[in-house]
């Protein structure tokens, strides 16, 4: 169970430390689902000759989709989907039934994936923490997944909206908090968390606003579809998990000042619509250093070491908001293309899935073999927030069964 380290201040009060001595928070299971389709820089071009005149910024956009990085996007349908070939693009409306039709049965599959990864049984969780940025119904997507899995209708559940690209650390740093409380009652907790997009329908509300307003955005150049989940325990009443994932060792969460403007998703009668500003890779590259040293200093394990701890002592998962992002950090920080390398290579194979991307590059991380013993997980979302968290890497039981044998 999680201890706390206390001190008497000079008053004779007993405060509480910000350190947690073991929090013991361990993620059991990822799942990841992606749409069947792949869409490479090409669909853009394509619909956008089908259905816009030429224009100055329309030229900007198509020049900039050439030059993102990205080879493929994960997406529900191909340039020939009904969603984005009409003569106007999708309502709100419309839109949230796309995301019901498609987000609802894709957040099925990766909550179901990360429970099989994990081992138990859905009767066994405790909450559900969701977010997602592209759609707004009440009540949430999160109903009608649990509904599907068969989770209880009266498991606690908690649903954020208004995080953006960090939403699926901003979830998973929810589900901690909770994992704790539990665990000072002395109650188990097995929380899912789940992260859904459907990024790739707002392609035509996007292009509207770059034909009519001459706006150069690159929303449509970047984003795509994906919904991760995994499942967090807090060990009471746990055997063990033969899936050598992550224990979580500490997290922080800031927001650079006054940064409002730079990062959002606002919403429009045709859809939501990306806000990204050319400041946003030089604001959020210069945010890291401090916020990591900060953590570091708080992780019990870590902080006696950490005037000698460097970033590059890590691996590191990195949400891909942009290639000008993903450069930023690795360059702030001293960080090589192998610190980097799931991020990378989501970026790359699939595009930015906004909140559901970190679990994906969390499960690519592990996939891609032996790394350092410790990662840092890191978004930036709207406001602008930097969410951080540090895991552990743990041992595997069949490996920690041949060591015991040596």
């Amino acid at each position: 169970m999680p201890s706390l380290e206390g001190a008497c201040n000079g008053n004779g009060a007993v405060t509480v430390a910000t350190q947690l001595t073991n929090l013991d928070l361990h993620i059991e299971g990822i799942g990841v689902a992606y749409p069947p389709f792949q869409v490479g820089p090409d669909a853009l071009e394509t619909i956008a000759k089908r259905f816009y005149p030429t224009s100055t910024a329309l030229s900007k956009v198509l020049t900039i989709n050439q030059y993102t990085g990205i080879e493929t996007r994960s997406a529900i349908g191909d340039v020939d989907h009904p969603s984005v070939n009409q003569p106007k693009g999708p309502t709100i409306e419309q839109l949230h039934d796309i995301f019901y039709e498609y987000g609802v049965p894709l957040s099925v599959t990766a909550c179901q994936n990360a429970i099989k990864e994990w081992g138990g049984s859905v009767n066994e969780i405790t909450h559900v923490i969701s977010t997602t940025c592209t759609n707004s119904a009440n009540p949430g997507f999160d109903h009608f997944v649990v509904k599907r899995l068969g989770i209880s209708q009266s498991v606690e559940k908690v649903l954020l909206h208004g995080v953006g690209c960090s939403g699926g650390l901003a979830a998973l740093r929810t589900a901690s908090n909770l994992a704790l409380g539990e665990s000072f009652r002395r109650r188990p907790a097995r929380i899912l968390v789940l992260a859904c997009e459907i990024s790739s329908v707002l392609v035509r509300s996007e292009l509207d606003s770059i034909v009519e307003n001459e706006e150069v955005r690159i929303g449509p150049c970047l984003f795509s579809d994906c919904a991760s989940a995994v499942v967090l325990s807090n060990g009471i009443g746990d055997i063990g998990s033969v899936h050598g994932d992550y224990e979580l060792l500490g997290w922080k969460h800031k927001i650079i000042p006054d940064s409002e403007k730079e990062l959002g998703f606002d919403v429009h009668p045709s859809g939501w619509k990306v806000v990204l500003s050319q400041k946003v890779p030089k604001m959020t590259a210069a945010a890291v250093a401090p916020i990591f040293k900060e953590l570091i200093g708080e992780i019990p394990e870590l902080r006696n070491d950490k005037d000698k701890l460097s970033a590059s002592d890590l691996d590191w998962a990195l949400h891909p908001g942009g290639s000008t992002i993903i450069t930023g950090v690795q360059a702030a920080m001293n960080l090589t293309e192998d610190h980097l390398r799931a991020s990378y290579d989501v970026y790359i194979n699939h595009g930015n899935s906004s909140s559901a991307t970190i679990f994906s590059i969390l499960k690519r991380l592990r996939e891609m073999g032996e790394g350092k013993e410790y990662v840092v997980a890191l978004a930036f979302g709207p406001g602008i927030a930097v969410e951080m968290m540090i895991f552990r890497r743990r041992a595997r039981i069949d490996d920690l069964i041949v060591e015991s044998l040596d």
